[in-house]
């Protein structure tokens, strides 16, 4: 579920850049549903796992698609729209778990020989919907390079925008600083995604199917 969702990030990304005028992730092949192409040696493989081995909290990323900004339409707009893109396919992909957590419920009642299939493809569903969110809020900080700083600099004088974009050359090391440095932060994170898992709970919670691991 989270390789599928980091990949509709990507994905949404890449789209939304053609639709404004730019083709370049389309013409290095990027604009694709492959995972392999998506993979970042050590963004998605090396980084995790030396996170893990140090018993520290996990953070990873595909590999970013790449756009030309110059190629947009409107500069501006085509900036906000591609930025916002990669979060809006993640926020889409939560809200399409829910009904589907329902539905297999319920498909999983009527026909018991479905239940224990039915079941894991609800649990994973239901993991679909932590996930993706826990996607919307990571990306939506305006650290450079996350998809919020591309947003929040069109909100700052230009001379202060330029400073500020600067901060993207330093990447994953201004991303774990405030990860791990800067309290509260994980909070943020983590927070709108356990609030709409509560509120989607209130929806699906009737139709859940017994868990097949237990």
């Amino acid at each position: 579920m989270l390789l599928f969702s980091m990949v509709a990030h990507e994905y949404a990304h890449g789209w939304a850049a053609l639709r404004q005028g730019d083709s370049t992730a389309w013409s290095l092949g990027r604009l694709t549903w492959n995972p392999v192409k998506h993979i970042d040696p050590f963004m998605t493989i090396l980084l995790p796992l030396m996170l893990a081995w140090a018993g520290a909290p996990i953070i990873g990323g595909a590999k970013p698609v790449p756009v030309n900004p110059r190629n947009y339409h409107n500069l501006r707009r085509g900036d906000i729209i591609v930025s916002l893109a990669g979060v809006t396919a993640n926020l889409l992909i939560a809200l399409a778990c829910v009904p589907v957590v329902i539905l297999t419920g319920l498909l999983g009642g009527a026909v018991t020989a479905l239940a224990e299939p039915l079941a894991v493809l609800q649990r994973m569903a239901v993991m679909g919907i932590f996930l993706n969110m826990i996607l919307v809020a990571f990306n939506l900080l305006p650290i450079p390079p996350l998809d919020g700083s591309h947003v929040f600099k069109w909100l700052l004088p230009p001379r202060l925008a330029y400073a500020y974009q600067k901060l993207a050359g330093a990447g994953i090391l201004v991303l774990l600083f405030f990860m791990y440095f800067v309290p509260g932060i994980r909070t943020v994170v983590v927070g709108p995604a356990l609030f709409v898992q509560s509120l989607a709970e209130r929806l699906y919670l009737p139709f859940m199917l017994p868990n097949p691991l237990s």
